[in-house]
């Protein structure tokens, strides 16, 4: 009970340190983004430059908060996408039966079988650069597997003998979906989107390493990493620090999801107990 707590509590704190850095970054920059007074590669600490500047004289911290900023639309925003289409898409395919069962079945069975950031690789590079490209491509992404998982979910709780009783009774389809297939497939679902943010953050970082995220001055931290590399045996912090901030957040999210698996998965607690 304790190590499911203490996992519970360090994802909370590691992910709201990355939220409240990105709230913080909406109403509050030490620099401008685009001031480039600072000097081409200034040391940390030096003229107020707590981290020092890039090589076009821009103050890295303002761009690391800036990606905190991006990090969390991006991974918000993906999982929404990807739970309002791939729980929609998941529950009508557990509701057909028959060709149409088997061939949507087999359709997310494609889709996942390529991976994510190919998928979103290839919707970007159909439309503009911009980050709210980004958050679309990777939520339809992760949509097809979140569909799956809902179908395989609901088809279960559909053979129930409850939804049996519920169909005779005179329930319509609508009333079992709200009333019997959400409440009990939400907790497992709520798991999987918790590990599809991390996926989406890292996901970003990989778009815009490749130059295919958000187009300057949206400071990614995957962008940050491709554009440290020329300087990173003189100005280190530009390499170091988004990629500790990343790992941060990717591990926080995926504490979170560990510590909702052993909460609300019964049959975690039962091993637990045992």
């Amino acid at each position: 009970m304790r190590r499911r707590a203490l996992t519970l509590s360090v994802g909370i704190l590691l992910t709201a340190l990355i939220a409240a850095i990105a709230v913080v970054s909406l109403v509050w920059l030490p620099h401008p983004v685009a001031d480039t007074s600072g000097g081409r590669l200034t040391p940390p600490g030096v003229g107020g430059y707590l981290f020092g500047t890039d090589r076009l004289g821009r103050d890295l911290t303002s761009q690391f908060m800036i990606g905190a900023r991006i990090a969390m639309i991006t991974g918000i925003g993906a999982v929404v996408i990807a739970a309002v289409v791939g729980i929609v898409c998941g529950i009508a395919a557990a509701f057909a039966e028959g060709w149409l069962d088997d061939t949507l079945a087999g359709l997310l069975d494609v889709l996942i079988a390529f991976p994510t950031l190919l998928l979103a690789m290839l919707i970007v590079a159909a439309q503009p650069a911009t980050i709210w490209t980004a958050v679309l491509a990777i939520g339809l992404a992760q949509s097809a597997i979140i569909a799956r998982l809902t179908r395989i979910l609901a088809k279960r709780v559909l053979q129930s003998s409850y939804v049996t009783a519920a169909r005779t009774s005179g329930t319509g389809w609508f009333g079992i979906v709200v009333g019997h297939v959400l409440p009990n497939i939400w907790t497992t679902l709520a798991v999987s989107l918790a590990l599809q943010f991390g996926l989406a953050v890292l996901a970003e970082a990989s778009l815009s390493y490749l130059g295919l995220g958000a187009p300057p001055p949206n400071a990614s931290w995957g962008r940050l990493l491709q554009e440290s590399q020329q300087t990173v045996l003189v100005a280190p912090m530009g390499a170091i620090v988004p990629g500790i901030l990343i790992v941060v957040l990717v591990i926080g999210v995926n504490l979170i999801a560990d510590g909702l698996r052993d909460r609300l998965d019964p049959t975690s607690r039962e091993r637990a107990a045992a």
